[in-house]
């Protein structure tokens, strides 16, 4: 099925299908994106390190003000981003344990 943009779509099949395709394209990022926390718990000297509120709000900040430039609504995003960086963190810290186990 063609992917038409959203403001083309007509049914809820070609909405469906949009959706859809979108959800993989961000799984795709979010892969993208944890290869970070990787290479971050590669990296981070000590397990103390991983966790960087002030970072933290940083990032959140900054999903907050571009999606405020673009219309979307800035409380969800912020939740979101939360969420998001949250499990971030916890990847890291897994990661970063695992490191260790190894390292022994």
């Amino acid at each position: 099925m063609n992917i038409k943009p959203g403001p083309e779509c007509s049914t809820m099949a070609e909405v469906r299908a949009g959706v859809d395709a979108l959800d993989r394209e961000l799984v795709a990022l979010l892969r993208r994106r944890f290869d970070y926390m990787d290479a971050a718990a590669r990296i981070k000297p000590e397990r103390a390190a991983v966790r960087d509120e002030e970072r933290k709000q940083q990032v959140i900040a900054q999903a907050v003000e571009a999606a405020a430039a673009v219309g979307l609504p800035v409380r969800e995003i912020a939740a979101l981003w939360e969420t998001l960086v949250e499990a971030s963190i916890a990847y890291e810290l897994e990661k970063f344990d695992a490191r260790d186990v190894t390292r022994r």
